[in-house]
């Protein structure tokens, strides 16, 4: 914890808020989130909390860092898509840089029914920075069970929402969005693109919605804010809970469950996500040693690259791997039985 003379030098701009004050600084020193996904909103919200003075930040992804992710994704730069750096641990290298003060947590993985509660259930606020409806529905139902608040957030083209989620006491995510859209029934920002200024703004929403939560404020709860930065429009809707809520009124959690799981099929990459059955823990060297004689290897230290047959296989130590090259989840399986084996 900040001294008192420190907190006061560091964050005076802040503190001078009416809503915040030096208790309310404190408060915020004291506090933990997770920022799930680090990409163009998980980045931005990731360093809007640290420059805020958020005590603990939990930054969770699967990815790796690309070329095409630097025009939206703050905090990446040139260096970390030669590398092909995962996401959690570059987002997290840049925010130690930011706020030394800050406890910084990287978790390279994939959010899943498997892990999810341990991932959300030591801190005190989740953000969505995701970019597919499962994982949001999934996230929904782990933050009701453990009575966790989030913030749903969204952009695309030039516009996004934000919505805060009071488990018990608002509406949830299946109050606005009743079931997850069918695969390739949404446009997606490979498809139509994405304006940075709008992921920017969607992230600057959620951190205040956070911001709000975190020093005890509660309004604003379980309502949606839909913002165009095109056309500088903003309207907000108060989501009323449904009667027949399968989440925050019945108590079902399908997707916790793992009812509603699939392969991950990363739209409009032309990659595939494949997830071992079990857990387990790849020695990458050891892999590496073995591919060599038939593919084309690249090692760095949190993930081997690996090159065959038209396909770039990115392979994490969970036994994870990204196959690129393919949107065919049954030939993208098939290079992952025969490159990985799990």
């Amino acid at each position: 914890m900040l001294s008192h003379d420190r907190l006061l030098d560091r964050y005076s701009r802040q503190i001078a808020l009416k809503v915040v004050g030096v208790e309310g600084q404190r408060r915020l020193a004291r506090s933990s989130v997770a920022v799930i996904g680090c990409g163009a909103l998980g980045t931005a919200v990731a360093e809007l909390l640290a420059r805020a003075g958020v005590g603990r930040l939990k930054l969770v992804d699967r990815d790796i860092v690309e070329i095409s992710n630097l025009h939206r994704q703050l905090l990446y730069d040139e260096r970390h898509a030669i590398q092909g750096a995962p996401k959690a641990l570059a987002c997290a290298e840049k925010i130690s840089e930011i706020n030394s003060e800050v406890e910084v947590e990287p978790v390279v993985a994939d959010v899943s029914h498997r892990n999810v509660l341990n991932l959300i259930s030591d801190v005190d606020l989740v953000i969505d920075g995701t970019d597919n409806f499962e994982t949001r529905f999934l996230l929904n139902d782990a933050a009701l069970s453990v009575g966790v608040p989030w913030v749903y957030g969204a952009a695309l083209e030039t516009y996004g929402v934000v919505m805060p989620i009071l488990p018990g006491r608002s509406a949830c995510l299946r109050d606005l969005i009743p079931n997850p859209p069918r695969p390739g029934a949404l446009p997606t920002c490979e498809l139509v693109g994405v304006l940075n200024a709008a992921a920017v703004t969607v992230a600057s929403l959620q951190v205040a919605s956070a911001i709000k939560l975190l020093l005890g404020d509660e309004e604003g709860a379980g309502v949606a804010t839909y913002v165009d930065v095109w056309r500088h429009s903003l309207e907000r809707v108060r989501v009323e809970r449904s009667e027949d809520c399968p989440a925050c009124v019945r108590g079902r959690y399908e997707f916790l469950e793992g009812k509603m799981s699939r392969d991950v099929v990363l739209c409009g990459r032309n990659a595939v996500q494949i997830s071992p059955a079990r857990d387990v823990a790849l020695d990458l060297e050891e892999l590496a040693n073995r591919l060599r004689r038939t593919a084309e290897v690249r090692e760095t230290p949190h993930v081997l690259f690996v090159r065959a047959e038209g396909l770039e296989l990115a392979i994490f130590r969970d036994g994870r791997a990204i196959v690129k090259g393919t949107s065919d989840p049954a030939r993208a399986r098939s290079a992952y039985a025969r490159y990985v084996g799990l």
